[in-house]
């Protein structure tokens, strides 16, 4: 019947009201089942608030499932009327709409059997000194969340570094963050310690950096050279993944280990895999035009000389 459904709202609804039906037939059975049994008093107080409370039980079971979808019915009104709502935010508030649920329901319940929920709220704000300092942590980590989806420096899915891990955000609950790390394993971080703590959006980046000094030996000619610098930032030019707005190639340094070529330069895509490849294509151009102009790398060497006494001097550099 669900499947059926006009719209996929009712659909959710069905889905989520399936269970707490067959309770609610399973209940009024009971209760027709009690006006033919005669030796009990189906009139009686405690029968009859038994029967309404677990009316009461079968609604809320089904809102709170309900509120567990409450994510797509929101994620659904974010793309169609363009409301500014975080993907972050989304879940919090489902998970916030089901502690309503379960509080609304709780107190009603209380009701029904006559207890007065008023007493008990008064009794908790004398008590609320007391609660307030066993709760300290909850608290602080509930004000964690709320800064995190307030300021909004991550959302689900993200790449993040902060001191304490680096992964993808995968959930925010009131308590705590949900990490997974590259290595494929969670990090429940609590809210209070992320919210305090630098945190580097990777995913927010719009290039991706790569720098890096070129060492070719010192008796290459000025020739050639020049030639290598230019032919390298021609590369980098030319290719279609580097972004164009920064390229730096230029001989920057004498050495004591050879001549330095400097290269700055950034990949228009940031994601990691993408990233070494590109690198990689770099990398091997760049040896291609050490091998078209003869021009060698420096490479670690020893010079060893010899006076007529056998005494040994030596030398260590780049050659």
């Amino acid at each position: 019947m669900s499947k059926k459904a006009p719209t996929s709202f009712l659909s959710n609804v069905f889905l989520s009201y399936e269970k707490p039906i067959q309770l609610l037939f399973f209940i009024i059975g009971i209760y027709i089942a009690a006006d033919y049994f005669p030796y009990f008093n189906e009139q009686g107080k405690l029968f009859q608030n038994l029967i309404r409370a677990s009316i009461v039980f079968v609604i809320s079971w089904g809102l709170y499932n309900l509120s567990s979808t409450s994510s797509l019915l929101l994620t659904k009104l974010n793309h169609k009327f363009n409301f500014e709502i975080d993907e972050i935010l989304i879940p919090f508030l489902s998970k916030a709409l089901r502690v309503l649920v379960v509080v609304i329901s709780v107190s009603v319940i209380a009701q029904v059997f006559g207890y007065e929920i008023s007493g008990l709220v008064a009794g908790l704000g004398i008590g609320g000194l007391a609660i307030s300092l066993a709760a300290k942590d909850a608290i602080a980590n509930l004000f964690g969340g709320i800064v995190i989806i307030t300021e909004k420096p991550f959302s689900i899915g993200d790449w993040i570094l902060t001191p304490s891990v680096e992964g993808t955000v995968e959930d925010i609950t009131f308590r705590s963050t949900r990490i997974r790390t590259f290595a494929q394993a969670v990090v429940t971080v609590p809210n209070a310690t992320l919210a305090n703590e630098s945190i580097t959006n990777w995913s927010w980046m719009g290039k991706r950096q790569i720098t890096f000094q070129l060492r070719v030996a010192h008796d290459t000619p000025k020739g050639q050279l020049k030639n290598v610098v230019q032919k390298i930032e021609e590369v980098l030019r030319n290719h279609p993944e580097i972004h164009q707005e920064t390229i730096h190639v230029r001989f920057d340094q004498f050495t004591d280990n050879g001549f330095g070529v400097f290269l700055y330069f950034f990949t228009k895509t940031t994601v990691w895999a993408e990233f070494l490849k590109v690198k990689e294509e770099i990398n091997f151009a760049i040896l291609d035009i050490l091998e078209q102009e003869n021009v060698k790398m420096a490479i670690p060497s020893r010079v060893l000389y010899f006076d007529k006494n056998f005494s040994e001097v030596s030398h260590e550099g780049l050659s």
